[in-house]
């Protein structure tokens, strides 16, 4: 059979100039909040996501950062179409799925795909782990003939390190970082041209963190891949990415570079998660000015009018009260959401 692997690596690398793999534009995800048993009323609304924007590269891996509950997740489930979202684009390959019906994302999912969280809770435990690879293979009708079909899941298991007689056991035979990789195997099935993994090492062992992100860097060189990351480790975060995404309570405060994020974070939100990271040397950790973090995090029901990180900023201003920054773009390709950068 053709060598697959080779096959998509060509397609992508003939492709780079076309523009962004993905472009996300003022991407809004709400919830209603309902209110009565047999008349129900919307009362309020959540704004889980409200007015995101940004692009991903082909072959580039985006990381996107940011507290529990600021809409990571949630971002990345609406690209997906898992979420519906309530406005804006997703514009996938040049075009624009946030209004594709159930059929055309059909189609669309073949080039977009997902590693869950939990490695646990992601494989169906009554399935061999050949037919869990091999799934999509199925339900997209691109499974071939029998030997095509065994041939490919062999080629999968392989590629994400695993042993392809490992095919006919079952999920409970195998540890976290083994069911991981699984995971990864279905998701590349369909030779996706974009994964979006959800804190994908966050429920492993710290020993075995280390080996998954390795293994997502060797299949994007070798695949062209391109990865929306979602992570709260920054550290694992700064190793896979080559740009990063701050979020805050439903919007994104900070875009830069990897080594400009790190290195000169602007949004003081951003520059407080990164003096967050401990740093391996007790006496420059000891050392170091603390930047603490102070109060709670506002709810998505009712977010400050402003700038949202405002109640919680040591460098607000009466402008900051009244007036949410937009993200202005900067020199060097970044951008920051932030008045004191105006």
């Amino acid at each position: 059979m053709p060598d697959t692997v080779t096959t998509q690596a060509a397609a992508t690398a003939a492709d780079t100039t076309a523009g962004p793999l993905l472009r996300v534009e003022d991407l809004k995800v709400h919830f209603p909040v309902l209110k009565g048993v047999v008349v129900q009323k919307q009362v309020a609304t959540v704004k889980a996501v409200d007015g995101v924007s940004f692009t991903l590269n082909r072959g580039e891996t985006l990381g996107l950062v940011g507290e529990s509950g600021c809409g990571k997740s949630t971002t990345g489930l609406a690209i997906l179409r898992m979420l519906k979202p309530t406005s804006g684009r997703i514009v996938f390959e040049g075009e624009d799925i946030a209004r594709h019906d159930k059929g055309r994302m059909r189609r669309v999912r073949q080039r977009l795909q997902m590693v869950y969280q939990d490695p646990y809770g992601s494989l169906d435990p009554r399935m061999k782990v050949g037919d869990i690879v091999g799934e999509p293979l199925v339900v997209h009708g691109v499974a071939g003939d029998k030997a095509a079909y065994r041939a490919r899941i062999a080629e999968l298991i392989r590629l994400v390190g695993l042993l392809p007689d490992m095919a006919e056991r079952y999920p409970h035979e195998f540890s976290g970082g083994q069911r991981q990789r699984i995971g990864i195997a279905r998701a590349l099935a369909l030779n996706p041209s974009l994964i979006i993994c959800d804190e994908p090492v966050s429920a492993l062992d710290v020993s075995i963190q280390a080996q998954v992100v390795n293994l997502f860097m060797e299949l994007q060189e070798r695949l062209g891949l391109a990865y929306l990351f979602i992570a709260h480790d920054l550290s694992v975060v700064r190793h896979i990415s080559n740009r990063i995404a701050v979020m805050y309570l439903g919007r994104i405060v900070e875009i830069a570079t990897r080594d400009q994020l790190y290195k000169e974070p602007l949004h003081p939100y951003t520059q407080a998660l990164m003096a967050a990271v401990p740093i391996p040397d007790p006496v420059l950790e000891a050392t170091r000015p603390q930047q603490i973090i102070t109060g709670e995090v506002p709810s998505a029901l009712r977010p400050p009018p402003g700038c949202r990180f405002h109640p919680r900023c040591p460098h607000a201003t009466a402008t900051c009260k009244t007036e949410d920054p937009p993200l202005r773009d900067r020199s060097g390709g970044r951008a920051v959401a932030c008045h004191l950068h105006a």
